[in-house]
C-alpha cells in the first residue's frame, strides 16, 4: 500500500503549485482532480482553429526583479511560457459614456497620466500609490523578507477599499477610474478590503501581461514539473470522501472506490465543497457554520468571440465599458439593465499579427437567472437555456457594437458560458468567479487560513487569503509552509 507524503484534492492552480512545492522538495505528492482537464479556471478550450482561456487572462508582475517573476522563476515557468506585454501607456481602458481613462505601468507613469486629466487630484494619487505599495511591502511573501507571513494584523483587513479611495480622492469621477477594473476582483463597494484592492492594483501597475496561446501551457508546465518530480497525477478521479482515523485524516475514496492514503491532505476545492465530503464531526461545528453562511463572489457570463480573418485589430490592452457611472457593479447589479459593465479581451497570440482571432466579453450575471437550471450539467440543459444563452450574446453584441462600430458582422462563431458552467467545471458554489467574498467587516470571519481542527487536512486556493495568479501562489506557499519550514521556503524561491 502506498502512503502519499502529500495528497492534494483539486488540480486548480493551488493544488498544481503545492504539488509543486512539495515534489520539489522531495515529497511523494499524488494530485487528484475530478475533470478530465487539470487546470480549474486556467483550463482553455478550442474552437474553429482558436484557443480560449476560461479564466486567466492576464497576470501581473512580471518583470525582472519583480513579485510573480520570482514565483514563476522558482517554478520554472520563465523561458517556457510565451508572454506578451500588454501596452506600457494603457494596459487597462477604463470607459463610460462620457468619457475614456488608462491605467499606465509603472507608478510614476500612472499616477501623471491620471493626473493629466484630473492635476488638482495628483498629491492624492501620490498618497494612493504610495499606500498600496505600502501594503504589499507588508507582506513577506511579496518581498521575500523571509519574516513568517503574517498579514491577518494588517488595518488594510478592515478598511474598505472604496472608503480608502474616497480618502485620498476628492473627485468622484477618478475615485471610480481608480475602482474601474474591480472585475478582476469581484468588487463590492461595502465589502471588499483594502488589501485585496492593493494587491492587484499594485501588482499589475508594475507591469501587465497577457499568456499567448492559451493559459493551458502554464497548467501543462506545471503538470510536468509534478511529474518529473516523481508525483502522481489522477484525472477524472473525484474524491468522493475523506475517511478520518484516530483524529486525523487517514485516505480519501475516489469515484471508482479506490483508497488513496496520505500522512498529509491538501484540499484546493471549494471549502463548502469540503464539507460534503468529511464526516460532519470531523471538523469544528463553528467551521463548518462559518464556512455554510459566508457568501460569495459573483458569477461571470463569458461571451467567446471567433473573428473573420484580418477584420479586427488586436488591442494590447484590457478594455473595461461601464454604461454608468458607479463602477461597484457586483453590489449595484440590476438584472433590467444587464449589461451594466464588460471586460473585452482579445486572445493573445505568439505570432504577433496585428489582428485578432478572437476575444473574450466577460460582464456579470445573478446565479439566480439560472435557478431554472440549477439541477442540469453542462451539456444537458435542454432548447431553453440555449435560447436563454444566445438573447444574452445578442444583448451583449448591441452592447458590444457601440464601442466597437461593425464588431458583429466581423464575427464568424461565438461561444458562451455561464455561472452554472463554472459550477460544473470548476466546482465553485453557485458558479462564483472568485469564490468566497472577503468582507472588511468581517475580516476574521471572512478570511479563511490553511489550517483546520484535522491537524493534517489543509487549505489552499483562491477562498483562502486572496486570489488572482499573484494571491494563489501566495497563499499555496503560506499552505506548504505547514508541512516545510517557511524561512527555508523563501529562500529557495528568492535564490532560484
Amino acid at each position: 500500500m502506498v502512503v502519499y507524503d502529500a495528497v492534494i484534492i483539486g488540480g486548480g492552480l493551488g493544488g498544481l503549485l503545492c504539488a509543486n512545492i512539495l515534489s520539489k522538495e522531495g515529497m511523494n505528492v499524488c494530485l487528484v482532480e475530478k475533470n478530465h482537464k487539470l487546470g480549474g479556471s486556467l483550463q482553455t478550450f478550442g474552437r474553429k482553429g482558436c484557443i480560449f482561456n476560461t479564466g486567466l487572462n492576464y497576470t501581473e508582475s512580471l518583470d525582472d526583479g519583480q513579485v510573480l517573476n520570482q514565483y514563476f522563476r522558482y517554478f520554472g515557468l520563465l523561458g517556457k511560457l510565451k508572454l506578451k506585454r500588454l501596452d506600457n501607456e494603457g494596459f487597462d481602458v477604463i470607459q463610460f459614456p462620457d468619457g475614456q481613462y488608462r491605467f499606465a505601468m509603472g507608478k510614476e507613469q500612472f499616477v501623471e497620466t491620471l493626473a493629466h486629466e484630473f492635476p488638482e487630484e495628483r498629491e492624492g494619487l501620490y498618497r494612493y500609490i504610495r499606500k498600496i505599495n505600502d501594503i504589499c511591502q507588508a507582506i513577506p511573501l511579496y518581498t521575500f523578507s523571509g519574516v513568517p507571513s503574517n498579514i491577518i494584523d494588517s488595518n488594510s483587513m478592515s478598511t474598505g477599499a472604496s472608503r480608502f479611495i474616497s480618502s485620498v480622492i476628492s473627485n468622484r469621477r477618478l475615485q471610480n477610474i481608480i475602482a474601474g477594473n474591480n472585475m478582476l476582483y469581484s468588487g463590492t463597494e461595502t465589502k471588499t478590503p483594502l488589501y485585496i484592492h492593493a494587491l492587484i492594483n499594485n501588482s499589475f501597475i508594475e507591469s501587465s501581461w497577457r499568456i499567448a496561446d492559451g493559459s493551458h501551457h502554464l497548467v501543462n508546465i506545471l503538470a510536468d514539473n509534478i511529474l518529473a518530480g516523481g508525483g502522481t497525477i489522477l484525472k477524472n478521479r473525484k474524491a468522493e470522501r475523506i475517511i478520518p482515523e484516530n483524529g486525523r485524516a487517514a485516505y480519501i475514496i475516489l469515484s471508482d472506490n479506490e483508497r488513496i492514503y496520505g500522512k498529509n491532505f491538501i484540499s484546493n476545492i471549494h471549502p463548502a465543497e469540503l464539507l460534503k465530503i468529511i464526516d460532519p464531526g470531523s471538523l469544528r461545528k463553528t467551521f463548518s457554520v462559518r464556512i455554510s453562511n459566508l457568501e460569495d463572489t459573483m458569477g461571470m457570463f463569458t461571451l467567446y468571440l471567433v473573428f473573420k480573418k484580418n477584420t479586427v485589430r488586436y488591442n494590447n490592452y484590457n478594455f473595461y465599458h461601464y454604461n454608468q457611472d458607479n463602477v461597484w457593479v457586483a453590489s449595484d447589479y440590476k438584472k433590467e439593465r444587464w449589461p451594466q459593465n464588460y471586460l473585452y479581451m482579445p486572445v493573445a497570440m505568439s505570432d504577433d499579427s496585428e489582428y485578432a482571432r478572437s476575444a473574450s466579453v466577460i460582464t456579470y450575471m445573478d446565479y439566480y437567472e439560472l435557478k431554472k437550471w440549477e439541477h442540469t450539467f453542462t451539456g444537458d440543459r435542454g432548447e431553453d437555456y440555449l435560447v436563454f444563452k444566445d438573447k444574452k450574446a445578442d444583448i451583449l453584441i448591441r452592447a458590444l457594437e457601440k464601442q466597437f462600430p461593425g464588431i458583429r458582422s466581423h464575427i464568424l462563431a461565438y461561444y458562451t458560458s455561464t455561472p452554472l458552467t463554472w459550477r460544473d467545471y470548476t466546482g465553485t458554489r453557485a458558479g462564483s468567479a472568485y469564490g468566497m467574498t472577503k468582507d472588511y467587516n468581517r475580516p476574521l470571519e471572512s478570511l479563511v487560513l490553511p489550517r483546520t481542527h484535522i491537524p493534517n487536512l489543509f487549505l489552499t486556493g483562491q477562498n483562502n487569503l486572496v486570489h488572482g495568479v499573484l494571491g494563489v501562489t501566495i497563499s499555496s506557499v503560506v499552505t506548504c509552509s505547514e508541512l516545510i519550514d517557511e524561512s527555508y521556503l523563501v529562500k529557495k524561491i528568492r535564490s532560484s
